[in-house]
């Protein structure tokens, strides 16, 4: 077998580099997770009548509903007008996050245990 990047087969990056650049990956993962938490993501459903922010991929941070969309007869929509903006704040701060991590990994997040 020829030595190479791996100690074993491969190229030419050696075992101690391979070590170094995954280290300074974790750094660049966890740092790139601590700036997620603390990003506001926002998103509005009914044409603008209830804005949600969220805090990182995981929490609430603000609700704010027009006094307009306010029917007493029809709590049903203004519901489903509040889930709608929280559903497309989280999803869209998980997209984001997403794709920091892949940028950092160079996309090879999908297949390493314990990232995302």
């Amino acid at each position: 077998m020829a030595k190479g990047k791996f100690g074993g087969i491969g190229g030419g990056m050696n075992m101690q580099a391979m070590i170094k650049h995954a280290q300074k990956m974790q750094q660049e993962m966890l740092r790139a997770q601590e700036e997620m938490a603390q990003t506001e993501t926002e998103a509005t459903a009914g044409g603008g009548a209830v804005k949600a922010v969220v805090l990182g991929t995981t929490s609430l941070k603000s609700l704010e509903i027009k006094p307009e969309v306010v029917d007493p007869e029809d709590i049903e929509m203004l519901q489903d007008l509040v889930m709608a903006a929280i559903n497309e704040a989280l999803r869209k701060a998980q997209e984001q996050s997403e794709n920091n991590m892949r940028a950092i990994t160079g996309g090879m997040s999908g297949g390493i245990p314990g990232v995302l």
